[in-house]
């Protein structure tokens, strides 16, 4: 099936608009009528020529579509009975990447609501890395002594099965750059907060004259020194890393940083390397945090063929993250030992500037515990 094919196969079901307002991952989802498909498809492509807003509004969002287009129809009941307390967001592009048939494909299984989620597993909280303990303001978090995270929204370009903030309260943030006035008065009251860090959601899910204006109000303040974005659009709707955006990420005086999250290597072709590459040879230093998932990447080679694609690409494998025991991931937890062990066997394999730091974060601790 070719590009236009697949967006026109899905129908109805792309004919959405984004919420003006950051969405509730509790609500129940809504999902279109069941698309109908002249034969099954069997190959997707990306689609190079879509603006990035437009990858948004055609990605899959009904569980039977994703299944369809992937030839796995004896997982779309349990893939829609799943999806009702967190729903599926899953762009085209990143579609195209999963191998049609395979139900172990490491992308799929990343946005692929299974049954599993649905158990009440013990020591599985709604917060368990301490955000709402450690808000200073609304939607800003002050963990660390000299850094602040601004949850600029609650939108994502893709709904990760194990996003430690599928719980939280996003309708409490300021929806505006002005309404965030209140907080910029916090951080610029406090000299020891040198970083602000945007968050989500994805911030890059939010338009660039947005953004441009709360980076220039952040700018203003004479304390702060360096700006860093976390983001999984690079990896996920490459379409995003355009020139507006480059433009107000490098035009201000404080030091942009990228953190992109990938955890698999497959995620990292084509025009998301390209992506990154655009970032690189604009001067913004490129990190990936990953996290370790059963299934995904728990093998010395998926782990490996990851941090060298990295290096690869001009970024550099900054954290390797120890699941977050949010409810409904426990079918994604990787055993400790069996971490130190993966992590032992990389760096008999690669340079030290290629193996990540294993990383734990605990709430309440003043910074992320280094396990390797």
């Amino acid at each position: 099936m070719n590009p236009t094919t697949a967006a026109q196969a899905i129908g109805s079901e792309t004919a959405v608009h984004l919420p003006a307002a950051a969405p509730s991952f509790a609500a129940e989802p809504s999902f279109a009528a069941e698309p109908s498909f002249a034969a099954e498809p069997s190959h997707l492509t990306e689609l190079p020529d879509v603006t990035w807003q437009q990858a948004m509004k055609q990605a899959v969002r009904n569980p039977a579509t994703l299944c369809r287009l992937l030839n796995l129809p004896h997982l779309e009941t349990q893939a829609v009975q799943a999806a009702q307390a967190f729903g599926l967001f899953a762009p085209l592009n990143y579609i195209a990447r999963m191998r049609s048939g395979d139900a172990h494909d490491p992308l799929l299984r990343q946005v692929l609501p299974l049954d599993a989620e649905t158990h009440q597993t013990p020591g599985f909280v709604q917060d368990p890395v301490g955000d709402l303990q450690s808000s200073l303001s609304p939607g800003v978090l002050h963990k660390y002594k000299s850094r602040v995270l601004m949850v600029t929204t609650g939108a994502c370009a893709v709904h990760c099965r194990y996003c430690f903030r599928r719980h939280y309260p996003y309708t409490e943030s300021p929806k505006s750059p002005k309404a965030w006035q209140p907080a910029l008065e916090r951080i610029a009251a406090d000299p020891e907060i040198r970083e602000v860090i945007l968050s989500g959601g994805d911030p890059l899910t939010l338009t660039d004259p947005w953004l441009a204006e709360l980076v220039a109000r952040l700018n203003e303040i004479p304390t702060l020194r360096r700006l860093r974005i976390h983001t999984r659009l690079p990896v996920i709707i490459p379409q995003r890393i355009g020139d507006e955006l480059l433009a107000w990420l490098t035009a201000g005086r404080l030091t942009p940083l990228m953190v992109m999250h990938a955890n698999h290597a497959n995620e990292l072709q084509g025009a998301a390397a390209a992506a990154v590459g655009r970032l690189v040879d604009a001067g913004v230093p490129v990190l990936n945090q990953a996290v370790l998932l059963r299934g995904v990447n728990d093998s010395l080679s998926a782990l490996r063929d990851l941090c060298e694609r990295l290096v690869d690409l001009r970024a550099m494998p900054y954290y390797l993250h120890q699941l977050d025991r949010v409810q409904g991931a426990a079918h994604f937890e990787v055993p400790i030992a069996q971490g130190l062990q993966l992590m032992e066997q990389l760096r008999a394999e690669l340079p030290g500037y290629a193996v990540p730091r294993y990383v734990q974060e605990i709430a309440g601790r003043d910074g992320k515990t280094v396990l390797a």
